[in-house]
């Protein structure tokens, strides 16, 4: 349901989440709390010089959990109406009464709450494209990346905006709301001919449509990518050093992120359970997870239990400082949040990161690769073989091989395996670190991993 044109979409969200939480209160709940979101996007798809796909999205969704002593209950819908309203609160706390007791549970205490917070500028308030201007940008970056030499055909290029609002009241005394904004665009194409064709893509993300690339740049980019991957060879088995490109090496952040989540710790199956104030990764590495970075991808001014979050240090010269923690989490371990919860309007809140980065190292790329005499460089991972107990990794994964220091032709269809807990004290990030991800990192070396191929 869209919201009433007369009233601002946050104010008309706080009213419903603070109704919600209210009448929680009167029908029986000890403490309750809602989260009110409010969606719109448009999104458009073009190939081969066609509009293939218009889609328009826009909805509400509310969510509400109550609480009965130690027990629990949530519930969602996108039906606002008075007749679906009160039911749907009634049957939150008639499932609360009858759910188990959770020693954990609760909302945040009021110490811990946001009382004010920064602007992120995270909302483009711009006008909305319209789906011509859209269909205009993506037909732009498909006629770049075409007219590559090489480039055979098109898997298609496309281009979105979306613009949402949160607002999420609960009974301990926290009522705040804020709005973002994301555009982006992308292309993918293929090059070669018959059964020698590969893909490649690239894109642009940012809250704010005038920090996109061009078009016409990332059309040609995802060109030249394809074109690049074109006749790959196989590699043989051996333990190379391994480079990992800033397209893929973000995914070994988040590997860590997952490994320190406060619900993996408290279950004791995390490999970095028993490593807190330890060297975790090669000295002089940082990892920072920060949710008020300016127009950041994954900003926000609170975290989704309304506590106050910041800028966090979770690796600091190598050495681990924090678990991500949550309110239930951090009751579990005898700790205090650190404002890591994050939710959506179907259940309770588990911990999370924000715009999660490891900081740039000193050396170039080309520094970095220079004394690799046989190496990896991988830009695309496949599968996800990751044990979060162990630490043990493998994947499947293309790119290219290094010689002498050098990268000198493609690769495909090999296997590299390691163990986390090895591989983050064997690296080495470079100097060029960028924010197009959530979780970002420069490029990464590795030491001593094994490649599996012919």
């Amino acid at each position: 349901m869209s919201s009433p044109a007369a009233a601002p979409i946050a104010e008309t969200a706080l009213d419903i989440a603070a109704m919600l939480v209210e009448r929680a209160k009167r029908a029986g709940a000890d403490a309750a709390e809602a989260l009110v979101v409010d969606g719109t996007s448009l999104g458009v798809s073009w190939r081969l010089g066609n509009l293939e796909d218009v889609e328009r999205s826009e909805g509400r969704d509310i969510g509400l959990r109550v609480f009965i002593g130690r027990k629990q209950a949530s519930v969602s819908s996108t039906d606002l109406s008075e007749a679906a309203l009160q039911p749907m609160i009634e049957r939150a706390v008639a499932m609360a009464r009858v759910a188990p007791d959770d020693p954990f549970c609760g909302l945040a205490e009021p110490a811990f709450l946001a009382r004010d917070w920064p602007d992120l500028d995270i909302e483009d308030k711009s006008p909305v494209p319209s789906a011509e201007q859209l269909a205009a940008v993506a037909a732009e970056a498909e006629e770049a990346a075409l007219a590559v030499p090489g480039v055979t055909n098109s898997s298609g290029a496309g281009a979105s905006f979306g613009r949402s609002g949160v607002a999420l009241v609960t009974s301990a005394g926290f009522a705040g709301s804020y709005a973002g904004t994301s555009s982006s665009f992308s292309c993918s194409v293929l090059a070669g001919e018959g059964t020698a064709m590969e893909r490649d893509y690239e894109f642009s993300s940012a809250r704010h449509a005038n920090d996109l690339k061009s078009a016409a740049e990332i059309g040609r980019m995802a060109g030249e990518k394809a074109v690049r991957r074109l006749h790959p060879r196989k590699a043989g088995s051996q333990s190379v050093p391994i480079v990992y490109d800033p397209r893929v090496s973000g995914g070994l952040v988040g590997h860590f992120a997952s490994a320190i989540s406060g619900a993996a710790i408290a279950r004791g199956t995390s490999f970095l359970k028993k490593s807190m104030g330890q060297r975790v990764f090669a000295n002089g590495i940082s990892i920072v997870d920060d949710p008020h970075m300016k127009r950041g991808l994954r900003s926000k001014p609170f975290d989704g239990e309304g506590v106050k979050n910041r800028r966090t240090q979770l690796i600091e010269d190598g050495t681990l400082t924090t678990w991500l923690l949550d309110t239930a989490t951090a009751r579990q371990l005898g700790l205090e949040t650190t404002g890591h919860a994050a939710r959506g309007t179907g259940g309770p809140p588990s911990p999370s990161t924000t715009n999660l980065y490891m900081e740039a190292g000193c050396l170039s790329v080309k520094e970095l690769i220079a004394d690799i005499k046989q190496g990896l460089y991988i830009t695309e991972l496949i599968g996800m073989g990751i044990n979060g107990v162990t630490g043990d990794y493998s994947r499947g994964a293309s790119g290219f091989w290094i010689e002498n220091g050098e990268i000198v032709y493609p690769v495909s269809e090999i296997t590299v395996a390691g163990n986390l807990r090895d591989m983050f004290l064997e690296m080495t990030p470079a100097d060029d670190l960028a924010f197009h991800y959530g979780t970002n990192a420069p490029t990464i070396r590795v030491e001593g991993m094994t490649v599996a191929g012919t």
